[in-house]
């Protein structure tokens, strides 16, 4: 069923028949293997009509009244976040998280943990933040994690390039006074800006004139800037030079041999990383969305490149899930809710391993608070993959910002091992049983080790290494060039070394036959944006009580609230000092995180207090509790409440907390206590 009215599907019928036209088009001249410049031309022309559809339908897209200043003031008056360093004015893109934030990501992680640690039985490991130049060198990091940075002439300010000229644009596009044509060529070029190189972006900001968005002050020419934070480990002339790390992975693949001998040298196996990453945005904002300094959580699941499946693929087969494929994308068509199991059948989703990873993504971030309706899964352009890679779907949040990419799930194939082995000679693969027994013919190289490692010395280890590692090929051609000319190079990394007939005493052709073999094991990569999670978790959740404006509240759901329980004395009376330690103390020795609110404010005013801060149980210690040995028990979504034995409370808001009972168990239990709040509620939603 449609989401829009029969008047706006007749306006958005050519928009998209327009896009399935443009994106034929550009199929076509991918297959006929056209030249590159026409195909480029095609592209840009279908970005900027997909551009013209995503503006229509937003437009018509039904109006959030979502207020967000309303919860960030919230937010950091409750000290879930606030700027860091904030005294001395605070740095962009850097936030410290307050005690119910900080144990809000604490919960997230632990059901994360819990999701994905223990159900999938990953390793967990904890590698160094820093990391040594070469590593980021062989990733591709070190040349290609870079944006281009432009500097207000007079202030200094530095801003992103390619950010400027868009805003820059699409004010060209909303002026009354830009032309026709002039509106036209600002479609085509915001369609590429994301593509266009240094000197393009140049020119195009002389072109049209940019200024700085803050001061209106002219710029400078486009940089690149490396967004990885350089630093130096060790002293004087012996500093190495490195980076705090741009992300948790490559620990993961740098300690695969070790993970490998730790899981019997069998495949597949999962490793993970949680903790924090860091990327030195240009010009942050949108708050925790585009951070500084960020938490990640981040799974290697090492495979067979042959095997792409799953053992419990079945239990997320019939799962319903808003997808958004790349071929919808290029014709212009919206999401659709399909089963994974359809998607795989349809060789949408690329096999049952990243299906089966989906279907886990989708199942923890509802469980930890994502609107089944506020997420969908959208997966990558084949222009936004990297080269390496076979499928790539993000999970993707709906915020007051749009949507936002808040976990990536890329099927990587080998290409970081294929990286890493190739920069330090290290033999990264796995062994696999072969189900039948194959013959290969190989070479054995007969080397005087003796004569190479007194002649090269330090580097003889680096040299024989690499005589192991040759192909039969390789070898051949080595030892025909030292028959003819009594000596040849070998080309170890960037150096070469003069190989003699007495070092390389002869090269021998041998047939083996192999009944396990060597591969470079394929990699599936969930990527979890913690804070970002978090702060959309926070947004869908955020709620107004009826007819209270000024009463705002969040409503997580138990497994992710910083706090599980408050307790509330009705008075400060002496008489209830005792029920309190009881309570307090029964709740601590089973674990349940719980907040005592004993200030003079009203009952009502301590509710909302605790409703604030996502508590999910308030426990109040009335008159009644001293005579009759009851307190009440409060559910924060319905205000409802019980009347309960003091006795009896504690087990109860622990079962409730781990998700053994439901309230509507525990309403059916005990008899209902009907307070002046819900009296009000009830009132007001009449």
């Amino acid at each position: 069923m449609s989401d829009y009215t029969q008047e706006q599907e007749t306006q958005l019928h050519p928009l998209r028949l327009a896009v399935r036209e443009q994106g034929d088009i550009v199929r076509e001249l991918k297959g006929s293997k056209a030249p590159k410049a026409d195909i480029d031309k095609a592209v840009s022309e279908l970005k900027a009509r997909k551009r013209t559809l995503d503006k229509k339908e937003k437009e018509f897209a039904p109006k959030d009244e979502f207020n967000r200043v309303k919860l960030e003031d919230l937010l950091i008056r409750r000290f879930f976040f606030a700027p860091a360093f904030e005294i001395y004015g605070g740095v962009a893109g850097l936030y410290d998280y307050g005690p119910m934030g900080a144990q809000m990501e604490r919960q997230l992680i632990q059901l994360w943990e819990k999701f994905f640690l223990i159900k999938e039985r990953l390793m967990l490991i904890h590698c160094s933040a820093l990391t040594p130049q070469p590593v980021l060198r062989a990733s591709g990091h070190e040349k290609r994690f870079v944006d281009m940075m432009v500097k207000d002439l007079k202030t200094g300010e530095c801003l992103r390039a390619d950010h400027l000229l868009e805003g820059h644009l699409e004010k060209l596009l909303a002026s009354k006074d830009a032309t026709p044509e002039k509106k036209e060529e600002c479609k085509m070029l915001l369609s590429r800006v994301d593509g266009l190189s240094k000197a393009e972006l140049a020119e195009m900001l002389k072109k049209y004139n940019v200024k700085s968005s803050t001061t209106g002050n002219d710029v400078s020419d486009p940089e690149e800037f490396n967004l990885m934070f350089a630093t130096s480990v060790g002293p004087g002339s012996s500093a190495q030079k490195s980076y705090l790390r741009p992300e948790t992975a490559q620990g993961i693949f740098l300690c695969f041999k070790r993970l490998l001998d730790f899981n019997n040298g069998r495949l597949p196996f999962g490793a993970c990383q949680i903790g924090p990453a860091f990327r030195n945005e240009i010009s942050p904002r949108a708050g925790l969305l585009r951070l500084r300094e960020f938490n990640m959580a981040e799974i290697e699941y090492f495979i067979n490149p042959a095997e792409k499946d799953h053992p419990n693929y079945p239990e997320v087969a019939d799962l319903e899930i808003q997808l958004l494929p790349k071929t919808n994308q290029v014709e212009g068509r919206p999401t659709a809710v399909m089963k994974l199991g359809d998607a795989v059948e349809k060789k949408i989703i690329s096999s049952r391993l990243v299906a089966y990873f989906v279907g886990r993504i989708y199942l923890f971030l509802t469980a930890a608070g994502v609107r089944k309706e506020m997420l969908r899964f959208r997966q990558h352009m084949d222009n936004e993959m990297a080269h390496y890679a076979c499928d790539c779907w993000d999970a993707e949040c709906k915020t007051s910002y749009g949507w936002v990419e808040c976990v990536g799930c890329a099927d990587r194939s080998c290409y970081d091992l294929q990286q890493h082995s190739a920069e330090t000679n290290t033999n990264l693969v796995a062994k696999v049983d072969l189900k039948e027994p194959k013959i290969v013919k190989s070479v054995e190289v007969d080397s005087n080790k003796g004569l190479i490692g007194k002649t090269f010395k330090k580097d003889a280890k680096d040299i024989m290494a690499r005589i192991a590692q040759m192909t039969p090929e390789e070898a051949m051609v080595l030892q025909t060039k030292i028959d003819a000319d009594g000596t040849a190079d070998l080309h170890v990394g960037d150096k070469s070394f003069a190989m003699t007939k007495e070092m390389i005493k002869g090269v021998k052709e041998i047939e083996k036959k192999l009944h396990v073999e060597d591969i470079q094991p394929s990699v599936i990569e969930p990527s979890f944006g913690i804070g970002r999670i978090l702060y959309a978790i926070l947004e869908q959740n955020f709620q107004v009580r009826p007819n209270d404006e000024q009463r705002t509240w969040l409503r997580l759901p138990t497994a992710v609230c910083p706090l599980k329980c408050s307790i509330l004395p009705l008075s400060g009376h002496d008489e209830f000092n005792p029920f309190i330690k009881q309570l307090s103390t029964e709740l601590t020795v089973r674990n349940i995180a719980h907040r005592l609110d004993d200030s003079a404010v009203a009952i009502g005013r301590r509710y909302a207090r605790t409703d604030e801060i996502a508590i999910p149980f308030a426990i109040t210690v009335d008159f009644v509790t001293k005579p009759s040995g009851t307190v009440t028990l409060r559910e924060r979504n319905s205000t409802k409440q019980v009347r309960i034995p003091i006795g009896e409370v504690c087990a109860v808001v622990e079962q409730l907390a781990l998700g053994q009972v439901e309230w509507a168990g525990v309403q059916g239990r005990f008899p209902e206590f009907k307070s002046q709040e819900e009296e009000a509620v009830t009132a007001a939603t009449a």
